[in-house]
């Protein structure tokens, strides 16, 4: 008698895809390679894990949950390609993996964002990723400027990667239920750049502080996120920014010119993306 799959974590957000037309999809948009590595957040209990190893030369699995960990070896104990995890995803070293390592995951909602800046981070390693998300967050990262949606995670994304809303997915196909919409997103990673960028951590820094008080100009919010009012008056007007836009109208090739001309009057601490 085979063992009881493990019961969904409230506490870890867990949903679990159960309809194999999905899994088909999301499959076939990522387009894995016999020679391809590929980085699974989250497996769960393997709905997409086993088609994976099928597919590629190697799958990483990081899984958070030593129950579905457990369940994991026992029912993927034949796939000799699978090289299974135990631990916290965001704790993972994303730096020391293969060079062009694919991410497909349905990542955990509570956690997509950061564990989208952290691969973000280690960019110069992925090729691409496929990845599940709550649909709110799906749309801000393609949202462009002048859109509600728009803020920091779509000029960050934007900027290293290429992203596409690829399709939705219904609570339905998920046991138990979200009470929240799904989509999956492809996002490629640029081989350069959406702008030119000389000091990746004052754009980042300049972008967080733009969008930190929304309700302000971006000289109003700059200012008050530590650049001297002199410095964003000049860097400003260099980049021809007017002073009175706010944040959400700017484009990512302004964002970059107005981080070059803040750049020779700024001292940026330590933050990168």
């Amino acid at each position: 008698m085979a063992a009881p799959l493990p019961r969904p974590r409230k506490r870890l957000g867990q949903h679990f895809l159960v309809d194999q037309n999905i899994v088909r999809k999301i499959l076939d948009l990522a387009a894995v390679r016999h020679d391809e590595t590929v980085l699974e957040i989250g497996p769960g209990r393997g709905a997409l894990t086993g088609p994976l190893c099928d597919r590629a030369e190697r799958v990483i699995g990081i899984e958070v949950d030593a129950d579905l960990y457990r369940h994991l070896h026992e029912t993927l104990s034949d796939r000799p390609t699978l090289d299974l995890r135990l631990g916290d995803a965001l704790a993972f070293p994303f730096n020391t993996l293969p060079e062009g390592t694919v991410v497909v995951a349905n990542l955990p909602y509570y956690l997509s964002t950061p564990l989208l800046f952290a691969l973000l981070e280690a960019r110069e390693r992925l090729s691409r990723l496929v990845v599940m998300l709550q649909t709110e967050v799906a749309r801000r990262i393609v949202a462009g400027p002048g859109n509600a949606d728009y803020g920091v995670l779509s000029v960050l994304l934007q900027c290293w990667t290429i992203p596409k809303l690829a399709f939705r997915v219904s609570p339905t196909c998920f046991r138990p239920q979200p009470d929240v919409g799904s989509s999956v997103l492809s996002l490629r990673i640029r081989s350069e750049p959406a702008a030119p960028i000389a000091d990746t951590k004052l754009f980042t820094r300049v972008v967080r502080a733009a969008f930190a008080h929304r309700r302000k100009t971006v000289s109003n919010s700059l200012r008050d996120e530590g650049f001297g009012q002199g410095s964003v008056q000049a860097g400003l007007a260099q980049a021809r920014v007017a002073p009175g836009r706010r944040a959400e109208t700017l484009s990512i090739v302004e964002f970059a010119a107005l981080a070059e001309a803040l750049a020779a009057r700024t001292e940026p601490p330590g933050n990168s993306v």
